[in-house]
């Protein structure tokens, strides 16, 4: 058994993803395959992962490290599972241009990874190399299963379904949170008694039902929210809940930008109403590099590091393919007739079931028209981006962002194609060339 982690230079979601597979004895004498561009951040990937190793699996898998672009192969040969994690260009210089050419235009944004501006150009220089890494795979391993954690996960996933040959499912851990994110809110307890069914696309799959004992908990939940009023961190769904009537699966901070109806020039005082963490990415990257080296010394330089399973499904879905024992997980997947009410062509967010004969994604039917008519919003400017990113055609580009819903709420016409043009500039060659 081999598992590949292509961009390990991520130490800790290579702690919570790899340590999990360790801790499972089918997947405990594996080799861990890991791959990154940083030699440094891939050493310490590598001492942290033999640390657990050592302590919580006595030792018994086997590690392999591979820098550098010309040793992808060796990464990749022979791999059973591949975990991607990458970020194309980084906090600087990428990162902070998606914010700051933005902002003279007067477009604000949270995040900036899934959607908007910032999640279009993200795409745009995340799929030259998600294309490579699909090419090595073909070569190298083509019976695989890529395991894509990658942001923006509905354009690259659906373009990796699209436009190549690699077995892939896109996962996130947004489904598996959004339950207990919705309970805990207005005081409630959630357990394993609790009962949901979510669907739609990613970082906007809908808690369709949430049930105990065969109990709606819906209308308890929405009384208490009423009564408490909306939590302090989490106003823009609870809005949306109360407004269009489901729960959202993503945090608040994310879906104010994928809408229209709450980063606003001509409402700013919704930015406090709604607690809305304008450029809160740009000082979560900061934060996490000011904090990287006192982590390292409890991360990487902990000699007696062991581990604890995380909430992540790549583990579990590994030992129910091993095992054949089936699995239930949310995946991101092309949506084959599964939602019937949103594009053939669309990257859906539904529940699958996997195990030794691969992933089996779960028929939904109808969302909720009004949950629907949301979801097509964010569809448009994914399936546009993948188009753009396919062709080569500014124009395509332009189409995307033009129909983004906060940034066409925000911006004229020929602000959003300056905009755009704008940006290709300043990323320069770390982007493909647009005609």
């Amino acid at each position: 058994m081999k598992i590949t982690f292509l961009g390990a230079g991520s130490s800790i979601f290579v702690r919570n993803v790899l340590g999990d597979c360790m801790m499972i004895e089918s997947l405990s004498e594996a080799t861990y395959a890991l791959y990154d561009i940083d030699e440094m951040r891939l050493e310490e990937s590598r001492e942290m992962m033999a640390n657990i190793n050592r302590n919580s699996n006595s030792s018994k898998a086997t590690i392999e490290t591979y820098a550098g672009v010309e040793n992808i192969g060796g990464a990749l040969q022979g791999a059973d599972f591949v975990i991607n994690a990458i970020q194309v260009g980084g906090y600087k210089p990428s990162t902070v241009i998606d914010f700051e050419i933005p902002k003279k235009y007067g477009l604000r944004q949270t995040i900036a990874d899934t959607l908007g501006i910032g999640g279009i150009f993200r795409a745009l220089r995340t799929i030259p190399v998600m294309e490579f890494f699909a090419q090595e795979i073909e070569k190298h391993c083509p019976d695989a299963l890529l395991l894509n954690y990658t942001n923006p996960m509905g354009i690259l996933t659906g373009y990796l379904l699209h436009h190549t040959n690699v077995h892939a499912v896109g996962l996130c851990h947004s489904v598996q949170k959004c339950a207990e994110e919705l309970m805990t809110g207005v005081g409630l307890e959630a357990d394993s008694s609790v009962n949901t069914r979510i669907a739609g696309i990613n970082h906007m799959s809908w808690l369709l039902e949430i049930t105990r004992d065969g109990k709606d908990l819906y209308p308890e939940i929405k009384r208490l929210a009423k009564e408490k009023g909306f939590p302090e961190n989490d106003k823009v769904r609870f809005e949306m809940m109360d407004k269009f009537g489901y729960y959202v699966t993503e945090s608040s901070e994310h879906n104010a930008e994928y809408l229209p109806y709450f980063i606003k020039q001509t409402h700013p005082e919704l930015i406090e109403e709604f607690n809305i963490p304008i450029d809160e990415y740009l000082r979560r990257c900061v934060r996490n590099i000011n904090r990287w080296e006192d982590a390292k010394k409890e991360i990487i330089d902990n000699k007696n590091l062991t581990h604890v399973r995380s909430v992540e499904y790549a583990a579990s879905m590994i030992e129910a393919t091993i095992l054949n024992k089936p699995y239930k997980f949310g995946g991101n997947v092309l949506n084959t007739g599964l939602i019937t009410n949103l594009p053939q062509k669309a990257c859906v967010e539904v529940p699958c079931i996997i195990d030794a004969s691969g992933v089996q994604p779960i028929y939904v039917g109808e969302l909720p028209a009004q949950c629907a008519a949301l979801n097509q919003t964010n569809v448009n400017v994914q399936l546009l981006t993948i188009e753009a990113a396919k062709t080569k055609k500014k124009e395509t580009l332009y189409h995307a962002a033009l129909l983004d819903p906060h940034t066409s709420a925000e911006l004229s016409i020929d602000e959003i194609v300056k905009l755009c043009d704008e940006l290709l500039d300043a990323h320069g060659a770390i982007l493909p060339k647009y005609q």
